[in-house]
């Protein structure tokens, strides 16, 4: 600080300087002046429409199931980059025809849905054909060599999360490890209590409240990409845990089958948005701090799991 005198303004100098100052003009460019810049606001659709053919992906038919049920199908990207010998194992199931006939036949109000071969206690189960019987519990994998893109708010259930392969997932630097998260369409691995029980024929999807205090204690194998619909609207069960006690209740399953076993004409035509783009960082900007007409006050923060990647029909042409 200056400790130079202040040399004192004749009395009359100092009345015209205020008297400026409280003209129109002046006080206009004063308060322009003092004015942040306009925030740009773009909602979600707007960023969406703006998009480019690069900013989407097709997803590979060989990791994608088709679940067709009686309302209509439900599609399923498996992520073999977490959990490669569940996702081989269900690919075999699915090609060998396992879930077709078989039904859905729990539905546990706010958690999961589950689908695959329900059997009296001691009675012998559907043959799973040249499927492995047994597979080790492929709960996390090492984070190194996996593209992550970190979201910018921290996390109850880990320090950092973001997006990985186009997934929900969470990472721990201190020991290098990576996971993938229970959001609502997150498909996973049913098991029993030893953690290299489950080998991918006993399938669950979350319907509710993100569960993810299950992550890292389940082997997740995928995601709903379209048709959740489709599951969370079926009747929830009254039995412990949400099971069917009227057979009549359980919803069949007409057939799973992976995307590249069907023929062309029967695919579904889907695109879903890349996660790795400087626009899908603008769509959870747009998310996490709504600027719309109707928010009053952005949130400031978003939670990985209110993330929804977004998924449409390929443009003509």
């Amino acid at each position: 600080m200056s400790t130079a005198p202040l040399r004192a303004v004749p009395l009359a100098l100092a009345l015209s300087i205020a008297m400026l100052a409280a003209l129109p003009g002046c006080t206009a460019a004063r308060a322009a002046a003092s004015e942040d810049p306009p925030v740009e606001r773009r909602t979600t659709q707007a960023l969406l429409d703006a998009s480019t053919a690069a900013d989407w992906r097709t997803p590979d038919p060989a990791n994608t199931l088709y679940m067709d049920l009686a309302g209509g199908r439900v599609i399923i990207e498996l992520a073999p980059g977490f959990a490669p010998q569940h996702v081989a194992n269900i690919r075999t199931l699915a090609r060998e025809g396992f879930w077709n006939g078989l039904t859905l036949y729990r539905s546990q109000d706010n958690f999961v849905v589950q689908f695959g071969d329900i059997t009296e206690e001691g009675a012998p189960g559907k043959p799973i054909g040249s499927a492995q019987a047994t597979l080790p519990a492929e709960f996390d994998r090492a984070a190194s060599g996996l593209a992550f893109h970190t979201l910018p708010d921290p996390d109850g259930w880990a320090a950092e999360t973001g997006f990985a392969d186009g997934f929900p997932a969470a990472r721990d630097p201190k020991t290098g490890r990576a996971w993938l998260a229970h959001c609502y369409g997150t498909l996973g691995a049913g098991r029993d209590m030893a953690p290299d029980s489950s080998n991918g024929t006993e399938l669950y999807v979350v319907t509710g409240q993100s569960p993810r205090q299950l992550d890292r204690n389940i082997t997740v194998v995928g995601r709903v990409l379209q048709g959740m619909e489709l599951l969370s609207v079926l009747p929830r069960g009254t039995g412990p845990l949400g099971f069917y006690e009227d057979r009549a209740q359980r919803a069949p399953i007409r057939a799973i089958r992976l995307a590249a076993e069907v023929p062309a004409a029967d695919r579904t035509s889907i695109e879903v948005l890349r996660t790795d783009t400087p626009l899908f960082e603008a769509v959870v900007e747009s998310r996490r701090n709504r600027r719309d007409d109707w928010y009053l006050q952005p949130a400031g923060h978003i939670d990985l799991c209110n993330i929804t990647v977004p998924v449409r029909t390929p443009p003509a042409g």
